[in-house]
């Protein structure tokens, strides 16, 4: 009889793929963590406890099938264990890399509870997905049927490549018309490459090239692009995300020196790709030889702060206001931001800036402890009287998180219904909004959110959109 090749967790304890060390980190943009060989994934997949109810799939926002592949890994099985889990999740690879999985599955692994260490479940994804790619498991879509009806996408980020994926899938004509030179996002442009690198998002924009999406690149779709698109296309979908920064409305916030944070990311992850960055070369927007202040403490301040420590500044901070257990962004990444040489000013917020010839050359800190929750439950910062300083800095990245822009303005659709957050009003589940035949899908509709639930968005919104053609979702399959 075959050794049970489950149930693991007692006996085995849980082993993350090797990180490299902090030292040999800093000086590249390259992934952090190495690959699992092929024993090691079987033997921490073995680890799963097939609980009846798995609390890691209902806590994924895109309810991954995680027990069934990860027994199908254990048993080596990997093909299969790839054909589950990309059956739920269009970019399996992309999320085994960038999602939060201490905070949704891992967070909520059964064994963790018990006290026996999750399993890597991030990790094993993220094996079964690569694997897959060399192996050539991954193929275009080949839709069984091509069909008339065509659907334009506004966003070629996650939540609108996830949609275009299914639709065309299910044999439709799609487009997807994004205002930058490549498509992905945020995926491409805001997420630095040692979390995620970028021949992994080309890779499956190319594929879905491949299969027949087609992308309108460097298009700012405008009033008059708008119209245009509802005369060509049977439905639109919205997906451009949050891209308007949050500001301070601080003295000297617009100074030199004071820059945001989506521009700072995006020129580093320019330079990845080879481009002129003037705004980098000038050093307006490169760390390098600089004392460099991050304030916020979502996972784009860890972004921020971690790209300065490899650019070479001198030193690096992070202000947050309230302190490390109540920071929105990854613990992990703080962990490995600390590792790196970040140093964290907890319970900090900033007053102003000290300024020489307009220029920054400091931050006015004010000192804060946490007082009475507010209406979610969460402890508001309070200024501790008399405790402020100045924290020296020639760069300041202000990572502050993103509101939308006035989309029915910019695409001249007074009808289009936003909330009073100014994201667009659409049906949960299917994003319809008020115009008729246009959807919307992800940050633009939920807020600054994850990758994960962009996908899962799109994912619901693309078999509204086949529903409503009259198409249905049993079209969705491939040769």
């Amino acid at each position: 009889m075959a050794k049970q090749p489950m149930l693991k967790f007692v006996t085995v304890a849980r082993d993350m793929p090797e990180k490299r060390g902090a030292d040999e980190r800093r000086q590249d943009f390259h992934e952090i963590y190495a690959e699992y060989a092929d024993a090691k994934a079987k033997e921490q997949a073995g680890r799963c406890s097939q609980c009846g109810v798995p609390y890691c799939q209902t806590h994924c926002p895109l309810h991954n099938n995680i027990p069934d592949w990860l027994k199908l890994t254990a048993e080596g099985r990997l093909r299969e264990a790839y054909e589950i889990s990309q059956a739920t999740n269009t970019f399996p690879e992309i999320c085994g890399r960038i999602c939060p999985q201490d905070r949704l599955c891992e967070g909520n692994c059964v064994i963790e509870q018990s006290g026996h260490g999750t399993v890597t479940i991030g990790s094993v994804e993220k094996y079964i997905t690569d694997t897959a790619w060399e192996e050539g498991w991954v193929q275009p879509i080949r839709p069984m049927t091509e069909r008339t009806e065509t659907v334009g996408i506004i966003g070629a980020g996650p939540g609108g490549l996830a949609a275009a994926e299914m639709l065309r899938r299910a044999g439709l004509q799609v487009t997807v018309y994004d205002r930058y030179d490549r498509a992905g996002g945020l995926m491409t442009y805001g997420i630095p490459g040692f979390k995620l690198e970028k021949d992994v998002v080309m890779r499956r924009i190319e594929q879905l090239e491949q299969g027949g999406v087609a992308f309108e690149l460097n298009c700012d779709v405008d009033a008059d692009i708008f119209a245009a698109l509802q005369g060509e296309h049977d439905a639109i979908i919205i997906a451009t995300g949050v891209y308007k920064s949050r500001d301070l409305d601080l003295p000297g916030s617009d100074a030199a020196g004071v820059v945001k944070a989506l521009d700072y990311l995006t020129a580093s992850n320019r330079k990845s790709f080879g481009d002129a960055v003037p705004e980098f070369d000038s050093g307006m927007l490169n760390a390098e030889g600089r004392s460099v202040v991050v304030i916020g403490g979502g996972d784009t301040a860890m972004d921020c702060v971690r790209t300065a420590i490899r650019q070479g500044a001198t030193s690096v901070k992070c202000l947050y206001r309230r302190d490390r257990a109540n920071m929105p962004g990854s613990q992990r990444e703080v962990q490995n931001a600390e590792e790196e040489g970040v140093v964290f000013e907890w319970l900090s917020a900033p007053a102003g800036f000290a300024l020489t010839g307009g220029a920054v050359t400091g931050v006015q800190v004010q000192k804060m402890r946490l007082g009475a929750p507010d209406a979610t439950g969460r402890q508001m910062p309070e200024v501790i009287e008399g405790a402020d300083y100045v924290e020296e800095a020639d760069l300041v990245v202000k990572a502050l998180g993103f509101e939308p822009e006035d989309l029915p303005l910019m695409f001249g659709q007074p009808e289009l219904k936003v909330t009073r957050w100014g994201t667009i009003r659409a049906e949960y589940q299917t994003g319809r909004t008020a115009l008729k035949g246009v959807y919307a899908v992800g940050d633009i509709v939920r807020g600054a959110s994850l990758v994960v639930w962009a996908i899962r968005d799109g994912r619901d919104c693309a078999e509204a959109v086949l529903a409503d053609l009259g198409v249905g979702s049993a079209a969705i399959a491939a040769e």
